[in-house]
């Protein structure tokens, strides 16, 4: 469908990830992208005008079509954009993030528009307008934080997330005309930011290294075990998975329908673009090398938009869809009706195949000698029934805590082998369980080991039939496994310190309610019209876990992990459809480790100032001892060339080592920042709506002022009033 129409050959090496193409003249398109040496190249091959002196930009060879940024750090991020309000006027600008700062630079004037000092580090990076914004912000996604930066460098967005940020996308989520902020993190969780709120959660079974949005409120992501798929809103169209890595995903839109389709970008040098209704593919080609970027623009200047592919060996290659026929182009209505003629074609195929084998089942009971026993070809008796059941197993010396499943026919029959597909449990998403023939009974036990609190689907097939069957009878049922699945009904459970409690306007009946649907019970708990107070006991922890409610509505959560209360206050708050809820933590471990990190913290930022200063001084004096032994050589004079050599020796040993220092200084503020976003994040999670995002917002200006007491006081009560 696509036809290749120029292939570059730069001469550059690409880093995968760090791709995008802009008009920093407002007129025509240059490819940019992070190369070796920590520098970025900028190809344009249309306007090769000279630049001006005294910036960070300089020419590169004699046609001028090339120009190198040097950024001497290590680069994590390039995007190109524009924070102007007239997108359609304005010039794009160069933003480029690394682990201790962003630079948005203007390529045209050769200067910097701002560069600013990032602690978190920047991972990913998103230029466009979030909400009814007036001007768009450049946003910045790092150590479990995202900023949002305007054209003067004015931080104007602030929030926190699970984990380290690695992709960002823009996307209008829930149809109100206005984008949403989505973010991939490194959790295997896509959050979706209305502003600085978190509106929706979708939960992946690795982390997600790419966002893409296509049309409306669908968007594409792909996942570091090489899946790739389709949502729309919080529905899940469809996924691949491969055994490559997905470098890049993007949308363009090949048949001119005005429906962009999905093309990935492979580590095998495979491109390919999918159908974002079903996933089938409809184009793909491969390069020499890994694909380290697509992006797309009119790079020839023709009226025409090329989709352009970059290795990571420096090779671009354009492709343009071939003119549409007008007259044979299909609507949108005609290709959902031929996507669903498939399907049904696909399910008749299916059908017929069951009718032959109905058919042939019918032929074991002839009375022919050479027919072959109802046993040997999987017959079972008609009223041949499989059950599951689900038991939580505490831990063992040869095994942690699991949920054991159960699978059990109700006759003699026995069942050969089970096959469960789960998302997130097992390696690879599957499981066979497929005993020795002297093993085969009519019942199989499989561990499952939830590595965290979600809920999981389990589709489970069953091959059931007699001990000599050569065919089998496959059963297909799916079983869901609660979120809270590892914590244990115990009554003798002592009660945590530690708490988060709020007031609802509830029945205890709706709360037990969602203890039953949320956790695995023996038996259901029953309606209560007094106080409720359940215990439990978390097999993969051994922390205990009580949810308590008086008459009047006062919920108490009592636990010492305070990640547990966010994941039950939200999944329970939603669940009762409340929309904004303000409640009260007390968790007095996490806030003494909340203290010290940031004293620790301030520590280490007085020790990066101290060092940077020191290595400052070096420098100037490195400067002046070079001027002196150069000098000392021109005049012959070899004893004070040598001394003077032997003292930058030195210098330069110290300057080293004062590096490292300063390094693992970094390293260790990263990890002190960190953690402290992730506390501000769970308490957070500890409230609903509104109060959510002013907790959030709240925590954000007490740390800006130092704060450690308001901060304490915010996460406690939700404010510091």
């Amino acid at each position: 469908m696509l036809v290749p129409v120029f292939t570059l050959k730069l001469n550059h090496k690409i880093i995968p990830r760090l791709v995008s193409i802009g008009k920093y003249d407002g007129k025509h398109p240059c490819l940019t992208a992070a190369t070796t040496g920590n520098k970025i190249f900028l190809h344009n091959p249309h306007h090769q005008s000279q630049l001006p002196t005294g910036g960070r930009l300089e020419a590169k060879g004699t046609t001028g079509d090339i120009s190198l940024l040097n950024m001497d750090q290590q680069i994590s991020s390039v995007v190109v954009g524009t924070l102007e309000s007239d997108v359609q006027t304005s010039r794009d600008m160069l933003f480029v993030g690394t682990q201790t700062n962003l630079l948005a630079y203007d390529v045209d004037n050769n200067s910097d528009l701002f560069y600013k000092d990032i602690p978190d580090g920047v991972n990913s990076l998103l230029v466009g307008k979030v909400g009814n914004s007036p001007n768009p912000l450049v946003f910045a996604g790092g150590n479990c934080s995202i900023q949002g930066f305007d054209n003067e460098g004015n931080d104007d967005f602030w929030t926190v997330t699970g984990d380290n940020v690695s992709s960002l996308a823009l996307c209008d989520f829930n149809d109100d005309g206005e984008n949403e902020l989505i973010v991939g993190s490194e959790d295997f969780d896509i959050r979706v930011f209305k502003d600085d709120e978190i509106i929706s959660e979708m939960t992946e079974t690795e982390a997600i290294t790419a966002l893409c949005p296509l049309y409306g409120s669908r968007f594409g992501y792909a996942l570091a075990n090489g899946t790739v798929g389709v949502y729309d809103k919080t529905a899940r169209y469809w996924r691949i998975k491969s055994k490559n890595q997905v470098i890049s995903i993007h949308n363009f839109d090949l048949d001119g329908d005005g429906v962009p389709e999905l093309i990935t970008g492979w580590s095998n040098g495979k491109v390919d673009a999918r159908s974002d209704r079903t996933g089938e593919v409809v184009f793909k080609d491969n390069l020499n090398g890994a694909i380290a970027g697509i992006v797309n623009a009119d790079y020839r200047m023709d009226g025409h938009q090329q989709l352009i592919v970059s290795s990571v060996d420096g090779e671009v290659r354009g492709f343009v869809p071939p003119p549409p026929d007008r007259g044979n182009q299909p609507s949108v209505e005609l290709t959902a009706k031929q996507d669903t003629l498939r399907e049904m074609s696909q399910k008749k195929q299916n059908l017929l195949l069951e009718i032959k084998n109905y058919v042939e089942n019918t032929k074991f009971g002839s009375s022919s000698k050479d027919a072959t026993p109802a046993s040997d070809m999987g017959v079972i008796p008609a009223n041949t029934q499989l059950q599951t059941s689900l038991l939580v197993i505490g831990a063992t010396a040869t095994q942690p805590a699991c949920v054991e499943l159960t699978v059990k026919v109700t006759n003699n029959t026995i069942v050969r082998t089970v096959m469960i597909f789960a998302e997130g449990i097992f390696e690879g998403e599957s499981y066979v369980v497929h005993p020795q023939s002297a093993e085969l009974t009519n019942v199989i036990k499989v561990p499952i080991f939830p590595p965290r609190d979600v809920p999981v689907d389990l589709h489970i097939k069953a091959f059931v039939g007699s001990k000599n069957s050569e065919h089998f009878h496959v059963f297909e049922l799916t079983r869901q496994l609660p979120r809270f699945a590892l914590y244990e009904l115990n009554e003798s459970a002592a009660t945590p310190n530690s708490y988060v409690q709020f007031e609802i306007k509830e029945r205890i009946n709706r709360v037990l309610l969602w203890i039953n649907q949320n956790f695995l019970l023996n038996n259901e708990l029953t309606s209560k019209e007094t106080d409720m107070n359940v215990k439990f006991m978390s097999q993969r922890t051994n922390l205990p876990l009580q949810i308590s409610m008086t008459a009047q509505g006062m919920v108490t959560i009592s636990t010492d992990d305070m990640d547990v209360a966010g994941d039950i206050v939200q999944s329970l708050v939603p669940f009762l459809g409340i929309e904004n809820m303000q409640s009260r933590a007390e968790f007095s471990g996490h806030m003494e480790e909340l203290k010290g990190l940031l004293m620790k913290a301030d520590e280490l930022h007085t020790v990066r100032e101290r060092l940077t200063a020191e290595m400052a001084d070096h420098s100037n004096l490195i400067r002046s001892l070079v001027v002196r032994a150069e000098d000392s050589r021109l005049m012959s004079d070899m004893k004070n060339m040598r001394r003077g050599y032997m003292e930058l020796y030195d210098l330069n040993r110290d300057l080293i080592n004062g590096y490292r220092i300063r390094c693992t200084n970094h390293d260790e503020l990263l990890k002190c920042l960190k953690i402290v976003n992730q506390i501000i994040q769970r308490a957070g999670k500890l409230r609903v709506g509104e109060p959510k995002r002013q907790v959030v917002a709240a925590c954000r200006n007490a740390i800006k002022n130092n704060d450690i007491g308001e901060l304490v006081k915010i996460i406690r009560f939700g404010s510091s009033v």
